[in-house]
């Protein structure tokens, strides 16, 4: 598993594609983090007389993390893309599932391998508020609990993404088609909202926004966190079975 894993960061960071897309994004975050710095510093003599007003974690921690999701929920289908449809585009599928791996050993190997590298922006883009503490103090708890909550968002996004690749064996199908899945899970909470009448609650479990926003106000559930490892689960297991399938097939 850990050779799978391996394999993978070496194909993405010997590709100036990631390169470009880390760069991309800490570019991105970084001048929207500055935009809040400069909208705090313009508000802050006014809301300073204000008991229990909102501080640097509430007016630019919180947003930045925000504007981070929201971000890599763009950026993430275009690098899982490549995880299984190259695979089958280069015709090496055949060769990789009849390794000396099973298929959940492979499938592991490649989530890991994606997921380390999500983890490694998600590390570039936690000293942007901690630099923030040069200058003033910061809520430790909401910005772990904000962090933790980007981490388990990242993590659903390569589960989803890895399984889209494996249907397909071009890669920029599995992207569209991954950014569709995860762009309605997105939305689906203002779905949710207007059919509050109609009592279709079971829409609002599913969206992922709707589990990170408690997270990135500091609030940890248990709801939220059984929300995320389901997510992975289920889209790993079926990544498994899809697999499995390609294997008997040969």
């Amino acid at each position: 598993m850990w050779c799978v894993t391996r394999l993978e960061l070496s194909r993405l960071f010997l590709s100036p594609f990631a390169w470009v897309l880390l760069a991309l994004v800490q570019f991105l975050l970084a001048y929207l983090f500055l935009s809040h710095i400069d909208y705090f510093a313009q508000i802050q003599g006014q809301i300073s007389a204000i008991p229990g007003a909102p501080g640097v974690t509430e007016l630019i921690v919180a947003p930045l993390l925000n504007n981070a999701a929201l971000i890599l929920l763009l950026i993430a289908p275009f690098i899982t893309m490549r995880s299984f449809a190259d695979e089958h585009r280069n015709h090496t599928l055949p060769l990789l599932i009849s390794a000396p791996l099973s298929a959940s050993q492979i499938v592991f190997g490649k989530y890991l391998g994606y997921l380390i590298f999500f983890l490694l922006q998600l590390a570039l883009i936690s000293l942007m508020p901690l630099s923030l503490l040069a200058g003033s103090a910061i809520d430790f708890y909401q910005l772990g609990a904000g962090m933790l909550g980007l981490a388990l968002l990242v993590a659903s996004f390569v589960a989803a993404g890895i399984f889209m690749s494996s249907l397909t064996t071009q890669p920029i199908i599995a992207a569209v088609m991954t950014f569709c899945l995860l762009f309605l899970l997105w939305i689906i909470d203002f779905a949710a909202a207007s059919a509050v009448a109609d009592n279709i609650n079971w829409l609002a479990w599913l969206s992922l926004l709707g589990h990170f926003q408690p997270m990135l106000a500091g609030q940890i559930n248990s709801l939220d966190l059984s929300f995320f490892a389901l997510f992975c689960v289920v889209f790993m297991l079926l990544t498994i079975r899809r697999l499995d399938s390609a294997r008997l097939s040969q």
